[in-house]
């Protein structure tokens, strides 16, 4: 029962800190292949997926465990929070794949993605830039898409 608590809770904090700016995921700017799918991303995400259609190795980076951003992602995308996803890395560990690099701000995200060939993050959409090239949109409930929704950064 507290289990649960917790993660209510730690939902609620995360959504009321995030407010109701979606998510980006990003590419970097010159990505010209064809964007994944949802159900793509999420085999990018859980490292089955490891190369984009035109053979470039795929490199994708997390934001860290605490990040509300990461919990969004990881609930929308992955359908489990971010700490419930640790037995499923141990396991796979074992047979020589390992997580997503874990970059500890948006900022480090935006940097990786942009110079990094084949790499894919996500982070707030306020927070993307030119540098990189948003290639999915989540919102708040978990809504997916390619088109980019109405938001407002705050100032």
């Amino acid at each position: 029962m507290r289990y649960w608590l917790a993660i209510i809770v730690s939902f609620i904090v995360g959504w009321a800190q995030a407010g109701e700016v979606p998510l980006a995921v990003v590419v970097a700017q010159g990505f010209d292949g064809k964007p994944p799918t949802v159900r793509e991303l999420a085999l990018i995400f859980k490292r089955k997926m490891l190369y984009w259609e035109n053979g470039n190795r795929i490199y994708p980076v997390n934001l860290s465990l605490d990040s509300a951003w990461r919990r969004d992602f990881s609930l929308s995308v992955l359908k489990s929070l971010p700490d419930a996803q640790t037995q499923y890395w141990n396991n796979l560990y074992y047979h020589g794949i390992s997580p997503p690099h874990v970059l500890l701000s948006e900022e480090a995200v935006l940097r990786f993605v942009s110079e990094t060939k084949g790499a894919i993050g996500y982070v707030s959409a306020c927070a993307a830039d030119n540098r990189v090239k948003v290639i999915f949109w989540i919102e708040r409930s978990g809504v997916m898409s390619s088109v980019k929704p109405e938001f407002t950064c705050p100032s």
